[in-house]
C-alpha cells in the first residue's frame, strides 16, 4: 500500500563495526567510534542513517550485525572458500596473525532464520514526552556467541575437505599453509553478545563450526568435483 509507506527496513550491518574495541563479548549497547577499516566506517555511516530516517520519517529500522556468515554457495573470496580452492590447485595459504585471530563464525542458515524472524516484527511506533517520533530503530548481533581460533577453523575445515573427499587422505596439509602477521585493518577477536537477540526473539545461531563447515565441504564437493 503505497499510502503506508515502508512498513520495516531491515538492513545488513557488520561486526566490522566493534573495530577496536577491547571488550568482548561485543554488546549492541557498546560505543562504536573505532573503526579500524573503511568497510566498517561504512557500515557505521548505513546504521546512522537508517538513524536518521527513523526519526525524520518514523520509519521502523533495524540493523542487524552480522559475525563472520559462512556456508554453502558463499563467497568466494571468504577465508574458508579462499583456503579451499588454493588448497585444491596446491598454493599455500596465509593465515593471519599466525593463526591466533578468534572468529565468531555464524552458519548461513542461522543468519537466514534470524533475519526471517526480524523482518516480520518491526520496532514500534512510539511519540516521546514531547509529543515527536521516539526513533522506531533497533540493532541486533548475529553470531554464534563462540568464538573459534583460526587454527582450529583451519584444521576443522581441512578434517571435513578430506571427509567430503575433496582433499584427498593423504594430503600434506603442513606444507601448504604459512603463518603470517596480522593485516591491515583486521582485528583479534570478534565475539556476539546476543542476549537481546534471544530476549526478543526467543532464537540465537547454534550451528557447530564443524556442522556449517561439512554442510560446506558437501556442497563443494557437489558444486565443483563432479
Amino acid at each position: 500500500n503505497d499510502k503506508e509507506g515502508v512498513q520495516h527496513l531491515v538492513y545488513a550491518s557488520s561486526s566490522s563495526v566493534y573495530g577496536s574495541n577491547k571488550k568482548v563479548p561485543y554488546n549492541t549497547d557498546d560505543k562504536v567510534d573505532n573503526p579500524v577499516s573503511l568497510y566498517a566506517a561504512t557500515k557505521k555511516s548505513n546504521e546512522l542513517m537508517a538513524h536518521a530516517y527513523s526519526k525524520l520519517y518514523n520509519i521502523p529500522s533495524t540493523g542487524l550485525r552480522f559475525f563472520t556468515v559462512y556456508g554453502p554457495a558463499g563467497r568466494p573470496d571468504m577465508a574458508y572458500f579462499g583456503f579451499t580452492n588454493k588448497l585444491i590447485r596446491g598454493e599455500k595459504i596465509q593465515i593471519f596473525n599466525y593463526g591466533n585471530c578468534k572468529r565468531d563464525f555464524t552458519y548461513i542458515d542461522d543468519i537466514v532464520e534470524g533475519i526471517q524472524r526480524i523482518m516480520h516484527r518491526a520496532p514500534e511506533r512510539r511519540a516521546g514526552e514531547d509529543g515527536l517520533p521516539i526513533p522506531p530503530y533497533a540493532i541486533y548481533n548475529i553470531g554464534n556467541s563462540h568464538p573459534e581460533k583460526l587454527l582450529d577453523f583451519v584444521q576443522i575445515l581441512q578434517e571435513e575437505l578430506m571427509r567430503a573427499d575433496v582433499l584427498p587422505a593423504d594430503y600434506d596439509f603442513e606444507s601448504h599453509k604459512e603463518l603470517v602477521p596480522m593485516q591491515p585493518g583486521d582485528v583479534p577477536i570478534t565475539y556476539a553478545d546476543t542476549t537481546v537477540l534471544q530476549r526478543d526473539f526467543g532464537f540465537r545461531p547454534s550451528t557447530t563450526l564443524r556442522e556449517g563447515l561439512r554442510k560446506f565441504a558437501e556442497w563443494y564437493k557437489d558444486f565443483y568435483c563432479q
